[in-house]
């Protein structure tokens, strides 16, 4: 009965809603019937339904190559990278932005480092070769006149692990330093206030009052972060790396590796295995993650 009642009381929320809930269930929930191709041998003539079921087939194609080890540790390894340095620079980006007191500069840098966020791989890519070029490229330009000899990155697999995580943090930092400054203004300016009457300096203030104010948000955006730590962004790894063979050692992910097994093969079942295996241990790693969290602190859990 109370329950009846309670969904009375909020019926309009629920009517708020229900187009947001619409909205998944078909766009989101509908195409994940798809999800059986990668147990099929897919043929157009006969469409999903109607092709062969052959089980785990497909799964061989990713498992069985030699390839296999190599690209899910780039792309482990890369997300890993990523995580780490997105969540430090950020949080490190938005507490010296809430330190700012002219509101001015305030939306001044954040505009300026947002701006990177809208550019497109393909145009970063272009940016980045022109920096990069082996031979008419920024870098190589002022090693050049400073003495040294140049260096050619595109043949050199060494140097990705550490310009790609500073290329992604570029991009990145505004949009995720946004969401961190948001929840920093949601801090009690009493409990400020009350610091700096007790003489705390600014290094306890940040460490006693600010992190601990921002664990929740980086908590939950770590698990999320840990959710695709299986998937790469395609556009980076194809485009700035101009997909060379030659740098498939450190810059070859499970998502390049998916578009030219289509390209190469054009079987769409493979394809979809490896998808599947993507979309699969990702969601465990939600799952483990936040369990994980949950026991530490329950508070800082998604669900």
């Amino acid at each position: 009965m109370f329950k009846k009642n309670k969904f009375k009381s909020q019926v309009e929320f629920f009517s708020m809603t229900l187009p947001v809930i619409i909205h998944i269930f078909i766009f989101c929930y509908i195409p994940m019937v798809g999800i059986i191709i990668a147990f099929k041998d897919f043929r157009y003539d006969k469409g999903i339904f109607g092709s062969e079921w052959i089980g785990f087939e497909n799964f061989k194609f990713f498992f069985s190559s030699q390839d296999a080890w190599r690209v899910t540790r780039n792309t482990v390894l890369m997300n890993i990278i990523f995580i780490i340095t997105n969540l430090i620079v950020c949080v490190v980006v938005a507490i010296l932005m809430y330190q700012l007191t002219n509101r001015v500069f305030v939306k001044f840098y954040q505009t300026t480092m947002i701006l990177p966020h809208f550019l497109s791989f393909v145009v970063v890519g272009f940016m980045t070769y022109a920096l990069l070029n082996p031979v008419h490229g920024v870098l190589n330009q002022m090693l050049i006149s400073m003495g040294f000899e140049p260096v050619n990155v595109y043949t050199s697999p060494k140097y990705w692990p550490f310009i790609l995580p500073l290329i992604n943090i570029w991009k990145t930092v505004g949009m995720g330093s946004v969401i961190y400054y948001a929840a920093l203004m949601g801090i009690n300016k009493e409990y400020l206030e009350a610091a700096a009457i007790d003489g705390a300096n600014k290094w306890q203030v940040t460490t006693k009052i600010i992190i601990p104010f921002l664990v929740p948000v980086m908590t939950i955006l770590t698990i999320l972060a840990i959710g695709n730590i299986f998937r790469a962004d395609f556009g980076m790894f194809y485009q700035i790396t101009r997909n060379s063979s030659l740098l498939y050692e450190t810059t070859d992910v499970i998502d390049t590796y998916i578009f030219r097994a289509l390209r190469k093969f054009g079987d769409i079942g493979m394809s979809s295995a490896v998808g599947l295996y993507q979309s699969f241990v990702g969601f465990i790693l939600v799952i483990v993650a936040n369990t994980i969290v949950k026991k530490i602190d329950k508070d800082s859990a998604m669900f």
